[in-house]
């Protein structure tokens, strides 16, 4: 399939176009400084500007297939790029009449009795757009909620079981991102995640 990815200079960016690049797919790599990504057969670096029109947004979409969301701004400008950002984008994708959407979310973004109030900005800014993306849309979504993220090693171990606080190597929410690809069972769902003792693929079948 031909992928667009916002936020491919990323952590999380970084690691899902290796893993998509992996299976096969072409990249469309957005982000803000595309001149950082090393262009390849298998990844297109793209300019993506969060702050742009929805049609300019569109634009960057090409003849993407599907659409991945995990762009950032780490607390730095949550409103137009977390929140206002992810939304244009849903419409853009929309307006190119792109189905398959993927949104990276945060651990129990939906559920305010549950946040700690270390991050409650960007809470807030997820809560508004994973809601968005439900109530909003006609995108066939999922969304992906995983807690703390940690530069360690994956082991492609996962639980979906989550009722607490949790901690997600950056490499096992690429590598659950990617799979979502291939798990139509997934689709109009949130899934929150960590770092488990169940194979991905036999947690995402379960899911």
């Amino acid at each position: 399939m031909k992928i667009f990815i916002a936020g491919a200079t990323g952590r999380v960016g970084e690691e899902l176009t290796s893993k998509l690049v992996e299976q096969g797919h072409v990249v469309y790599a957005g982000a803000r400084h595309e001149e950082n990504l090393t262009a390849s057969d298998s990844v297109k670096p793209v300019h993506l500007d969060l702050h742009g029109t929805v049609s300019e947004i569109a634009e960057t979409l090409a003849d993407a297939e599907a659409v991945y969301f995990v762009a950032g701004s780490r607390g730095k400008d949550l409103l137009q790029t977390d929140l206002f950002g992810a939304v244009k984008l849903m419409q853009a994708t929309e307006q190119k009449k792109i189905k398959r959407y993927i949104h990276l979310s945060s651990l129990f973004a939906l559920q305010p009795k549950k946040w700690g109030e270390a991050l409650t900005d960007y809470n807030i800014s997820k809560f508004f757009s994973d809601n968005w993306l439900i109530d909003k849309t006609q995108l066939d979504y999922t969304i992906l909620q995983p807690g703390a993220l940690l530069e360690t090693t994956g082991d492609g171990k996962i639980t979906t079981a989550i009722t607490g606080r949790s901690e997600n190597s950056i490499e096992n929410v690429a590598s659950v991102l990617a799979a979502l690809l291939n798990h139509d069972n997934t689709i109009h769902k949130v899934i929150l995640m960590g770092d488990g003792k169940t194979a991905i693929e036999e947690a995402l079948k379960q899911v």
